[in-house]
């Protein structure tokens, strides 16, 4: 009797203890602030920004967002806008700016746990994120041709969602400087600083979810390099949940694969977080080849606020609504 003790009930505590010690004390860090992504939109001009609107989710929850009103009647169609890690609509100011210019009606949301919409950093199940896009589109109604355009964080959940079984909710998707996944060749350590992840704790709350343990989902497992005045406008950390779901699916490559929706990709040539000569080979490489932009001189942050690169963006959602 001792001795089935010994070798199974003594490991499976040892084990137990092992997971609870990774999920207690295996969090993230502070990174040191990142200077090329706080800093560039302290120039910004925030004036012309429209008000917030407001949408009720399926869970009554009301979310946030910006309309842009297109320059000519009838539009030339709609853009979805979904901004970067820790950011909110703001951030997609210029370029939700200019394709309205151009005569589409843009709208940038603030995603659920991003600035006006929920609690920051925290949504309650993975998977949410779809259904609040979903529930944006039922509220809304925008005009078609319709495309989503994801930044970083946000175009690693485009990609998601042009995998999903909604894709054809969009007629195409445009990538800006995506998170594909810390395993693709794209991916810079901690995103070039912008990033630090609880590795422990994610490993120990990926097996809890394995099981159907969901109890500790908004425990935090990403922290971002923010400034001390920009941590407290954004959102400086992301619980499991939210870190899960705004991001493509653990199988990325399947998800690349899946994606059957027009898809164009931009990135620029000097990107900090991404090593974006890799771009082009990731979707080629799973039968998937798609346009990739590579714009010479532009960063990360730049991707959204250099007048070349916007231009460059606006072509590509005009690509998009291209007649096939």
């Amino acid at each position: 009797m001792r001795r089935i003790l010994l070798f199974t009930v003594l490991p499976l505590c040892l084990l137990l203890a092992t997971l609870a010690a990774a999920i207690v004390f295996g969090g993230p860090g502070q990174p040191v602030p990142m200077p090329s992504i706080n800093d560039p939109f302290k120039t910004v001009d925030m004036r012309d920004l429209p008000v917030q609107h407001r949408f009720p989710a399926r869970d009554t929850t009301p979310l946030a967002f910006r309309r842009y009103a297109p320059a000519m009647d009838p539009p030339r169609g709609s853009v979805v806008l979904v901004h970067g890690s820790s950011a909110d609509s703001r951030s997609l100011h210029v370029l939700a700016r200019s394709l309205a210019q151009v005569g589409y009606t843009a709208y940038a949301l603030d995603m659920r746990g991003h600035g006006a919409s929920g609690t920051k950093g925290q949504i309650a199940y993975i998977g949410q994120l779809e259904d609040d896009v979903e529930d944006f589109l039922r509220a809304l109604q925008p005009q078609r041709p319709l495309t989503l355009v994801g930044f970083s964080a946000g175009g690693g959940f485009a990609l998601r969602f042009a995998a999903s079984k909604r894709q054809r909710l969009f007629d195409g998707y445009l990538l800006l400087s995506p998170f594909i996944s810390q395993d693709a060749p794209s991916y810079r350590p901690d995103s070039g600083g912008w990033v630090n992840v609880g590795v422990p704790r994610i490993v120990g709350l990926s097996l809890l979810n394995a099981v159907g343990v969901h109890a500790f989902d908004d425990l935090p497992v990403t922290r971002f390099a923010l400034n001390d005045t920009a941590r407290t406008m954004l959102t400086p950390e992301y619980s499991f949940a939210l870190a899960t779901n705004f991001r493509p699916q653990r199988d990325w490559r399947a998800s690349i694969r899946a994606a059957g929706q027009p898809m164009a990709l931009l990135a620029g040539q000097d990107d900090e977080a991404f090593r974006a000569d890799r771009f082009a080979a990731i979707f080629s490489d799973e039968g998937r080849p798609i346009p990739v932009t590579l714009l010479p001189g532009v960063g990360h942050i730049g991707l959204t606020l250099d007048p070349a690169a916007v231009a460059s963006a606006v072509a590509a959602v005009d690509w998009l609504n291209a007649p096939r």
